[in-house]
């Protein structure tokens, strides 16, 4: 993350693209893992791309840093971006995301809340998602709902 801080110092608030990875975790219920942020939201486990990093690579990170959790056998369900993609951060910061979305039910681990970027972790069925997921995790999960079904 530290890459990404060197290039505001340098830019500013202007618009850059943003590579990272989400994965959608379903347990033996056939429930998602959601996770609850630090703004109050929920969404799915992942991150931003660190430098010399592969989109899966950083999946597997950003899983086993805000959840506990060691993921194996990813398949990548697709890659998201686009103008629909585009955040104005509350710092003024722009960005574009480029989101590859991950499928697993391959793991091992048990879950830890991080305490800063989880806040709580838990297991849904995707016909009743929590009413405060944001429009971008609920795009990244809607056209796979027949996974978990």
């Amino acid at each position: 993350m530290d890459y990404y801080k060197e290039i505001r110092n340098l830019v500013g608030n202007i618009p850059l693209i943003l590579p990272g990875s989400v994965v959608l975790i379903m347990n033996n219920e056939k429930q998602i893992l959601l996770q609850k942020r630090s703004d109050g939201s929920w969404g799915l486990p992942g991150g931003l791309m660190n430098t010399g990093e592969s989109l899966e690579e950083t999946a597997i990170r950003e899983v086993k840093e805000e959840t506990g959790l060691f993921i194996f056998s990813l398949k990548l369900l697709g890659v998201f971006s686009g103008d629909k993609y585009y955040f104005k951060l509350e710092n003024g910061d722009e960005i574009f995301s480029v989101t590859a979305v991950y499928f697993c039910k391959d793991y091992t681990g048990n879950l830890k809340i991080d305490g800063d970027e989880s806040l709580a972790l838990e297991y849904f069925d995707v016909t009743e998602l929590p009413l405060d997921l944001t429009e971008e995790y609920k795009s990244y999960i809607s056209p796979f709902v027949p996974l978990f079904i």
